[in-house]
Order: C-alpha cells, then sequence, then structure tokens
C-alpha cells in the first residue's frame, strides 16, 4: 500500500493555522497589495495625508490645524454687533427711548472718584497703543525667526486696524453731535467712546497676537481673562467717572468686536491657504514608524 503523499505546502509544518506575521512587523504597517510599502493599504496607493506634510499648529504651534470657522459663522460674527452698533446709533442720532433710559442708568451710575479715573485712563492711546506695538513686535519677531512666509501680515493687520479707530470714531463724533453727561463741561462729540474703541481693538488684537504662542491652555486662559478685564475696566471707569454715557461705551464695544472679526477672518484666511504657518520641527520630519514608498515598512 503506498503512502499518499503530503501536500506541498504543508511539509514541515508543525501545526495547520493561519499564515502567522514575522517578529518586528507592524499589523499596520504591512505593504499593500503591489508592494508599495503603504500602510493601510490594499491597492498601493498613498495615504492621503502622509505624517510629513501634516500642517502644524496655528502660527508653529505642533499639532494639527483646528477648523477655522465656516462663512456663515464669520458673517453672524461680523454682522451682529455690527446691527446693533447701528441701532444704537440709529437711537442717538433720533433721541430715541433707548437715549432716555442711557441718561438714568447714566445717573444712578455716576461717581466720580480716583479708581474709575485710573480705569479709564487705560483706553488712553499712549497706554494702550503701545501694549499692541509690544506685542505685535515680539509675535513678528516669533514668526519670522520660525520662518513663517509672510511674517509681518498679523502685525500689519493689527496696526490698520488701530489706524481705522480714529479714522471712524471722530467723523461718527462730528455726525452725531451728542453731548456729555453732567458730569464734564457742556460739548459735544462724545458718541462714540474713543477711548473704548482704542482698549478693544489695542488690548483685543495684542491678545490675538500672542495667543498662538502660548503653549499652555491655562496661560492662554489668563491672557484673555486680562484683556476682558481691562477692556471692561475701561468701560466702567468712563461710566462711572462720567465721562461717557452707557450707550457710548456699549456702541464702541460693538465697533470693537467688528474690527476684532475683521484681524480674525484675514489672519485665518492667510493661514488657511498654509501661507501664514511655519513648519515646526515635528512636521519637518517624517515619522520613523511610518514607511515610505522608496523603503517600505520599517
Amino acid at each position: 500500500m503506498r503512502d499518499t503523499p503530503r501536500p506541498q505546502g504543508t511539509v514541515g509544518d508543525a501545526r495547520p493555522g493561519p499564515p502567522q506575521l514575522r517578529p518586528g512587523r507592524a499589523l499596520a504597517h504591512t505593504t499593500g497589495a503591489s508592494g508599495s510599502g503603504s500602510p493601510h493599504r490594499s491597492d498601493g496607493r498613498p495615504p492621503h495625508t502622509p505624517r510629513g506634510a501634516r500642517r502644524s499648529g496655528p502660527f508653529g504651534r505642533p499639532g494639527t490645524t483646528p477648523p477655522v470657522p465656516g462663512r456663515p459663522t464669520f458673517l453672524l460674527l461680523l454682522l451682529l454687533p455690527l446691527v446693533c452698533f447701528a441701532l444704537i446709533t440709529w437711537q442717538v442720532v433720533a433721541d430715541g427711548p433707548l437715549v432716555r433710559l442711557d441718561e438714568r442708568l447714566s445717573g444712578a451710575l455716576i461717581r466720580p472718584d480716583r479708581f474709575s479715573e485710573l480705569l479709564a485712563d487705560l483706553g488712553n492711546v499712549p497706554v494702550a497703543v503701545p501694549v499692541l506695538a509690544l506685542a505685535a513686535g515680539y509675535a513678528a519677531w516669533r514668526a519670522r525667526a520660525g520662518g513663517t512666509d509672510r511674517w509681518w501680515r498679523p502685525a500689519a493687520t493689527a496696526a490698520l486696524l488701530m489706524a481705522l479707530v480714529p479714522a471712524i470714531v471722530v467723523p461718527l463724533k462730528v455726525l452725531t453731535d451728542r453731548p456729555g453727561t453732567p458730569a464734564v463741561p457742556p460739548a459735544t462729540g462724545y458718541y462714540p467712546s474713543g477711548h473704548t474703541a482704542t482698549a478693544v481693538v489695542a488690548y483685543g488684537c495684542a491678545t490675538l497676537l500672542l495667543l498662538p504662542w502660548l503653549r499652555r491652555a491655562a496661560a492662554r486662559g489668563v491672557l484673555i481673562a486680562l484683556c476682558a478685564a481691562l477692556v471692561l475696566g475701561v468701560g466702567f471707569g468712563l461710566v462711572r467717572r462720567g465721562y461717557h454715557w452707557p450707550l457710548d461705551v456699549l456702541a464702541s464695544w460693538c465697533l470693537g468686536a467688528v474690527l476684532l472679526t475683521l484681524h480674525v477672518g484675514c489672519v485665518a484666511r492667510v493661514g488657511g491657504g498654509g501661507h501664514e504657518r511655519p513648519l515646526s520641527g515635528s512636521s519637518r520630519r517624517t515619522s520613523a514608524g511610518t514607511p515610505s514608498r522608496r523603503s517600505g515598512p520599517s
């Protein structure tokens, strides 16, 4: 009786079972069907986003780039304060019911003292603009040192918006011709508040310029809280001291929100195209565990 020959592929096998992977080869890094060495591919196509081509975080921070708000969100953030500003301006010019409410509120809030005067002085140009200049210089220096393309764009945008403040506020003061509170000498041209608009744009743009360079979430939170405290403090000091009506301050907050939104939109548009973000060290090198098309899996 002749022995039945064993199949050729089973000679020397200790036990039947599925083929085993060789030691040291990760399952996720097995080559595709065409042998190109691309991970997770059975047809040999390269991955959609190789690790070496991933973008760094905003303005050089490591990590993936967060999503930029879409056009509807941007338009909402832009139009909402603009509509509020237009409504307040209409009420001031037409001497509407909001003006009478504003006068009663001002009478209840005015308590001139030294502290409110110091808070109001934080909105002066000699105080707020140098803060913006220092923040813009630091952000531009960091961006240029990191090899950012068009490193000057965020700082230049902030400087342009700061220059727009008097160009917008002064004509509005002339057109509205609103008188001041009883706590100031008789005069007109108090609407909107130039000190408030200066504080919002100067401190707000300085915060937007510095945020991308702070790695810790706690530091970013402290910076945002400090900016909000300065802006709110200036507005409170102006109303408390009697330098401005509450509607003057509220209108300048709306105007400043529009300008800050424009700053975010301009910088995000430039950064979204990849021209404003430098390549950090993590994005310049390819991960050691990612195979290339030339060498295959490692």
